[in-house]
């Protein structure tokens, strides 16, 4: 499927110009460019380009693609859902989207069985319905959608920063101030590929507020929000300023915390515009229980 555009401003990246006509997310956008998809005089368009007022630009958008993944009978903590969203509670240890050692078990197949086939295909066979990702070993809210103008409304929410998350977590160490923003470009580690790190030169913009929520001796209950959504963020960012979150066995000690299976991090909050309303919609789930009784003994460590 062809769609001509036309640019309508000049300077704006190509993938946000894109976005913004309302058919693309701009991770979709970014991926039609790198498979040579985007058109301008019949040559392609590099990722960085920049548009010009008139200029037409030819978008070669494939066709729906089968999504081959087993719906699965798995239980689901739903903290919200109507007819074009649902909101997960999701637990630690669940991969959101089948991958490489992961081809079943996900959130997504748990969300394939409850919706059926009322979830947005948009971004791909891999992740249908997902706006966002958390990783395995972090708990709580996810979002996803059910028709693909919930999708693009959300994914449009994501780039203007009206899609909020908080999340709590435990940082390693005492921090000399009660707030701060850590902002330090994010990108793949240049040795090790699962890893990501601080890349001042090819990195993405990044940007988490942090607030001091409790002090314990060697540890610090924090509260993140996330002004930007990378891989890894608030993990990177946090052991980036000395501050590892406890049980980051990939960012900070090697040794894992006793009873725990991964980071204390839980995805507290979630705040968004509702797609078909326009209503403001706020969520928070309580912390897990793990969570909750690594905080007990840090108390009873003061």
């Amino acid at each position: 499927m062809i769609r001509k555009l036309t640019a309508d401003r000049d300077g704006e990246r190509i993938d946000a110009f894109l976005a913004r006509c309302g058919e693309l997310t701009r991770s979709a956008a970014q991926r039609l460019l790198e498979e040579g998809r985007v058109t301008c005089a019949d040559k392609p368009l590099k990722k960085n380009a920049k548009t010009v007022v008139g200029q037409e630009v030819c978008v070669d958008i494939p066709g729906p693609v089968t999504v081959d993944i087993v719906p699965q009978n798995i239980p689901l903590d739903v903290v919200y859902e109507d007819e074009h969203v649902i909101v997960v509670n999701k637990p630690v240890g669940m991969v959101v989207h089948p991958a490489p050692g992961h081809p079943d078990g996900t959130l997504v197949n748990a969300l394939l069985y409850h919706c059926g086939s009322s979830l947005s295909g948009i971004n791909g066979e891999l992740r249908p319905g997902i706006v966002h990702r958390i990783d395995r070993d972090t708990s709580g809210l996810i979002i996803a959608a059910k028709n693909d103008a919930a999708h693009l409304a959300l994914a449009a929410q994501l780039q203007d920063h009206t899609l909020a998350r908080t999340y709590a977590a435990i940082a390693v160490g005492g921090f000399k101030e009660d707030d701060g923003t850590v902002n330090a470009p994010i990108g793949r580690h240049p040795v090790d590929r699962k890893k990501m790190a601080i890349d001042p030169r090819n990195g993405r913009e990044a940007v988490t507020h942090w607030s001091v929520l409790e002090r314990y001796p060697g540890y610090t209950f924090i509260e993140c929000r996330l002004e930007t959504g990378r891989t890894h963020q608030i993990r990177v960012h946090m052991a980036s300023v000395g501050h590892p979150l406890l049980g980051d066995v990939v960012y900070g000690a090697k040794k894992p915390y006793p009873g725990l299976a991964g980071q204390c991090l839980h995805a507290r909050r979630l705040k968004f515009i509702h797609p078909a309303t326009g209503e403001t919609v706020e969520l928070e789930c309580p912390l897990p229980d793990w969570f909750e009784s690594v905080l007990e003994k840090l108390r009873k460590m003061t």
